[in-house]
């Protein structure tokens, strides 16, 4: 199912069904094949565990290993031996391809099974899982599957007054080792926006994986081996924020990609500049993104696509449009509508096919978007639906929406990572796009309206790495996605991804 299919059926479903109902399903049982971290195609036990759970119910899910100093340092060793010389050094493009498309077909052929593990592991529910997290994951492979035998040279002859009889190629080689950062939101898929890139151009790579979310990523790993990987081409490390800082400040890198917070952002940044080799660095960090939304917009079809835009996945998404700027004339109705969807919204554990809104990650995120939720009601927010945390076993938010949010509010400010809407009242359009670009991010944006002219002249002033028009996270392998500002830099996901991947190399010919 395309996503802008997905955003459609689900927006649909939340304006029609009834609200929160009994939570009585528990949940399924699921069987963890491995627990260990996986370096050199081999599965690894460290002397550290930590536990992961179930954030629908609170429950232990299992152990799994937290990877210290010599794990890292073997999981580098074996991308590093691999990279130079290994199997996967000796691999063209065209047989990195043939593999990439292996894994792809050996995921889809698994999908229930890594779907439910998404959603016992992170709380999401089982039809986002399905409708789009794992649609994008095996299109990603399948995308840079086709891309690995098409990265090319060039012959340059160069013209100067010392270059007769001279001439050039510029060749594109991969950058090397690479260590990978994925968060807990989208693990599968931030997986595979990280590897799909690395493996076509020929780079070996270290995952770690979030604390809360490490799962799935160690049964792709174990897929991968299956279906032919060689050693050291990927290596799984689970762990915590130990792990990362062990990953990023090693020597034996050549970059580090990173999705995740701006303030880890920034640490990777100083870790990278610290390293012998200068690491290089992509990184997709945070975002505050604004909706614009004029008044000749279809006011259903608007309200539908915010609502998703901002509940996708229990708001938990870097480019959720949690500002939304509404022109004066029809901010009532728009306000009162959000409100109906947002009641409306099912919450439920993720596993129950009926659930709309899955549990957030944790008890620490939890806490975090009710203290946020606090700050809009102390700092004079109109709160207009939800508000309060759903009495159960699980980490569960109701889908709240906010009125009358002024600029200067702690909510219109600061990323929340939750199901907090925020809806603001403006006049004209330069007073929108003065407001949207008032942020130090810059990673998603959207304008609403069915003047296209207006549209391209707002979509070109806002300062966003993605802007989409009519329409609201609308996702393609093809399509790159990265940030503006403190939302970071470097590209994900199209050909532009492969930038970061590789290094120009100049040969010149006498």
């Amino acid at each position: 199912m395309a996503a802008r299919t997905l955003v459609r059926n689900v927006a649909r479903l939340s304006t029609a069904a009834k609200h929160a109902r009994a939570f009585s399903t528990p949940a399924p049982k699921i069987d963890v094949h491995h627990t260990e971290a996986f370096i050199n195609n081999q599965w690894i036990a460290g002397s550290e565990k930590f536990t992961t759970e179930n954030p629908g119910n609170g429950e232990i899910i299992c152990e799994v290993t937290n990877s210290t100093s010599l794990e890292v340092d073997m999981a580098v060793d074996a991308a590093t031996h691999a990279f130079y010389k290994g199997e996967w050094s000796q691999l063209g493009g065209y047989e990195r391809g043939i593999l990439m498309n292996k894994l792809a077909n050996k995921i889809e052929e698994h999908a229930e099974e890594l779907a439910m593990l998404e959603v016992l592991d992170n709380g999401k529910t089982i039809g986002e899982a399905t409708g789009a997290d794992l649609n994008l994951v095996i299109q990603t492979y399948r995308y840079y599957a086709g891309w690995a035998d098409k990265i090319s040279g060039t012959v340059i002859h160069p013209s100067g007054p010392v270059a007769k009889g001279l001439f050039a190629v510029l060749e594109q080689e991969p950058v090397g080792v690479v260590g990978a950062i994925i968060p807990w939101n989208f693990p599968m898929l931030m997986m595979a926006w990280k590897l799909g890139p690395a493996l076509a151009t020929g780079c070996t790579v270290v995952i770690k994986t979030a604390p809360q979310t490490p799962l799935s990523a160690l049964r792709v790993a174990a897929l991968a081996k299956e279906v032919g990987f060689p050693d050291g081409a990927i290596n799984i490390i689970p762990g915590d924020d130990e792990t990362g800082k062990l990953l990023t400040a090693h020597d034996g890198l050549d970059k580090v990609a990173f999705t995740g917070s701006t303030p880890v952002g920034r640490e990777i940044m100083i870790a990278a500049a610290k390293s012998p080799k200068l690491n290089r660095v992509s990184l997709e960090l945070g975002g505050k993104s604004p909706l614009i939304a004029f008044d000749d917009s279809d006011i259903d079809t608007l309200v539908a696509t915010a609502h998703v835009g901002l509940f996708l996945n229990q708001g938990q998404c870097c480019c959720a449009g949690s500002r939304i700027f509404v022109q004066d004339t029809i901010y009532d109705e728009f306000v009162e509508k959000s409100a109906e969807a947002a009641k409306a919204r099912v919450v439920g554990p993720g596993w129950e096919a009926g659930s709309q809104q899955g549990s957030q990650v944790s008890q620490e995120q939890l806490d975090t978007i009710m203290h946020y939720i606090d700050a809009g009601k102390k700092e004079g927010a109109t709160l207009v639906a939800g508000g309060n945390k759903v009495d159960s076993a699980g980490y569960f938010v109701e889908p709240t929406v906010f009125a009358d949010v002024g600029d200067d509010m702690t909510i219109a400010k600061e990323e929340i990572f939750g199901p907090v809407m925020s809806i603001m009242k403006f006049s004209d359009e330069e007073e929108a796009l003065t407001r949207a670009n008032n942020t130090e991010y810059g990673l998603g944006a959207s304008v609403f309206t069915k003047d296209s002219v207006r549209a391209k002249r707002v979509a070109d002033g806002l300062r966003s790495g993605t802007v989409w028009v009519n329409c609201y996270d609308t996702f393609d392998a093809a399509l790159p996605f990265g940030g503006f500002k403190a939302s970071g830099f470097g590209r994900d996901l199209g050909e532009a991804a492969l930038k970061s991947y590789l290094e120009p190399k100049t040969i010149v010919f006498a």
